[in-house]
């Protein structure tokens, strides 16, 4: 499955330049990591982030937001979320500023 490649450069264009970022395509899309941990991603359309098991349930509660599931099971931590939740740029930069944020609080690897 291909990604959406223009919602990659949207990601690296409000990442910006870091000398922690590191880029690498898994899943059939492409993943963004901070300082080696994922932050966030593009999955066919969906982007992937990962918020962390601590606000999990608060994230699949909002519009466009379900679980990521890997061959059948989910993945704690992590959501999808369709084009309906990141349809305004603020909700873009908000969903790639949370999966950041929560890379950043973690200890490089």
């Amino acid at each position: 499955m291909a990604y959406n490649a223009g919602l990659a450069d949207d990601i690296r264009a409000r990442i910006g330049n870091r000398t922690d970022l590191t880029e690498k395509e898994m899943f059939g899309g492409i993943a963004f990591m901070v300082g080696g941990n994922m932050a966030v991603g593009v999955s066919g359309d969906e982007l992937m982030v990962r918020v962390g098991k601590e606000t999990y349930d608060e994230a699949l509660t909002r519009a466009g937001v379900r679980e990521f599931d890997m061959s059948g099971k989910p993945m704690r931590g992590w959501v999808l979320v369709s084009d309906a939740g990141y349809s305004t740029e603020a909700d873009l930069t908000l969903w790639i500023n949370r999966g950041v944020s929560y890379a950043e609080s973690l200890p490089p690897k």
